[in-house]
């Protein structure tokens, strides 16, 4: 990937190292314009990352993941479709703050994330990572969550109502839905293995506010009957 313009890869994770110099210069050194900067975190092998890229030519993309492997795919695919307005970021996301300035991203992506039913500060919709989304988010800027999880669905439905967040949009059954478009109609690799098993995709959207503290909820979540197998695996 070091011979891709459309990456940058700085896999290192203290937490006291240096801020990237793209930060708060991702509008003007990387994509050369001022449109608006969305981010897909966990991006995978970055297909939905691209895939609104497609749909939104007037905003940039970026698709964030720690494994350089899988994110190949969606940088490699980029390139070969000439699609401009999408880049990827190899980092981990607990310093994600390190790479954008305040206020320098309008809105984020999380599409099926493990769902870390054991551990909660390692889930991607739990009170602390939402915290350091705010370190970059504008106000109000918006979380979306595409999951097969049912358990991280609700897990982030309570701590939205816990916290009194204005939900956008809400569905535990997307495809039957009356939200669905093609915007969210975008299937990724993984997204079509829990189809096939019969699992309903959920989707959350909510705007996350800057104005107090967060908490988290304890309302006791069911977990998944299921073990998320799919994810290592290869197409």
């Amino acid at each position: 990937m070091e011979t891709f313009t459309n990456t940058i890869q700085s896999p290192m994770q203290q937490p006291d190292q240096a801020d990237h110099e793209l930060k708060g210069n991702w509008n003007k050194h990387f994509f050369k314009n001022d449109n608006p900067i969305i981010l897909e975190l966990g991006c995978g092998k970055g297909e939905y990352s691209v895939s609104l890229a497609k749909f939104f030519p007037d905003k940039n993309f970026v698709g964030v993941d720690i494994k350089g492997a899988r994110m190949w795919k969606g940088a490699k695919m980029a390139i070969e479709q000439g699609v401009n307005n999408v880049g990827f970021l190899r980092t981990s996301i607990e310093i994600i703050h390190k790479f954008f300035a305040p206020g320098e991203v309008q809105e984020i992506w999380l599409t099926f994330p493990d769902p870390q039913m054991k551990s909660t500060r390692k889930r991607l919709t739990a009170t602390n990572f939402m915290e350091i989304y705010r370190n970059i988010l504008a106000p109000d800027g918006i979380i979306n969550l595409k999951t097969d999880s049912s358990f991280q669905y609700h897990y982030t439905l309570e701590m939205v109502k816990e916290n009194e967040l204005e939900i956008i949009a809400n569905t535990d059954n997307l495809y039957q839905s009356d939200i669905l478009n093609d915007v969210l109609s975008i299937q990724t690799f993984y997204e079509k293995q829990w189809r096939e098993r019969g699992i309903d995709i959920k989707y959350l959207a909510f705007k996350l506010s800057h104005d107090k503290p967060l908490r988290e909820s304890d309302v006791e979540i069911e977990k998944d009957p299921y073990r998320s197998f799919g994810r290592s695996a290869r197409e």
